[in-house]
């Protein structure tokens, strides 16, 4: 399978086009938060209809917890809190961040982070369905994908999954966009899609092959 991850578009959407035009052939779409800047919550469904393919999606801390609402009504499947099927990928998602500094308007104590993932990521652990599990989240794993100047940012719940989860894809630090291996964890950050960054991630379902990550920027 091959994944067109974006994150953290801002409601600038100019860059989205070209971004679609230079990943070529892809299967699906993920989209890891702050679909808007602080709204509208009707930006998602310009989002959204830019793509023909299939669109997994959260929330980041920059939206409202309104724009739920319109993942629901949009062409995505909002994976908010929910985990998704495909083949024998299990795709899992939890949007909003960690406390920061900033409140901003989505945010989860760290507590309600890992109780949200730990049913789901143990599900899929424990089912014989799932040859790979995907984490879709907007705030990186700490000590991951997470550093700025001042040290490490991330949610130190979301690291607790690190070496369980096959791949976690983020966003929220603009700064810290690349890839790093954690245990058997592929980390993704995947850049600013309204400054025209992106990733292509080729994950096999079962197959033992390397999670393969491709950066592009348009």
């Amino acid at each position: 399978m091959k994944i067109l991850a974006i994150s953290d578009p801002h409601g600038n959407y100019s860059k989205i086009k070209k971004i679609i035009e230079k990943a070529g052939d892809f299967d699906l779409v993920v989209v890891a938060g702050d679909i808007t800047n602080f709204g509208p919550d009707e930006k998602v469904e310009e989002l959204t209809e830019m793509f023909d393919k299939p669109v997994l999606a959260i929330p980041g801390n920059c939206d409202h917890r309104s724009v739920l609402k319109a993942l629901d009504n949009s062409k995505a499947v909002n994976l908010h809190g929910k985990a998704e099927q495909i083949g024998k990928i299990r795709f899992i998602g939890l949007g909003g961040s960690n406390p920061t500094p900033f409140n901003t308007p989505f945010e989860l104590s760290e507590e309600e982070i890992e109780n949200a993932l730990e049913g789901m990521v143990c599900s899929a652990e424990n089912s014989g369905e799932c040859g790979k599990i995907v984490l879709l989240t907007h705030a990186p794993p700490h000590g991951a994908r997470d550093e700025l100047p001042f040290g490490h940012v991330g949610s130190k719940a979301i690291q607790k999954f690190l070496d369980r989860v096959d791949l976690i894809v983020c966003g929220h630090i603009h700064e810290a966009k690349g890839t790093e291996m954690v245990g058997k964890t592929v980390v993704v950050n995947p850049g600013e899609a309204c400054k025209g960054s992106c990733a292509l991630i080729t994950i096999e379902e079962t197959e033992n092959k390397p999670i393969e990550v491709e950066f592009l920027e348009v």
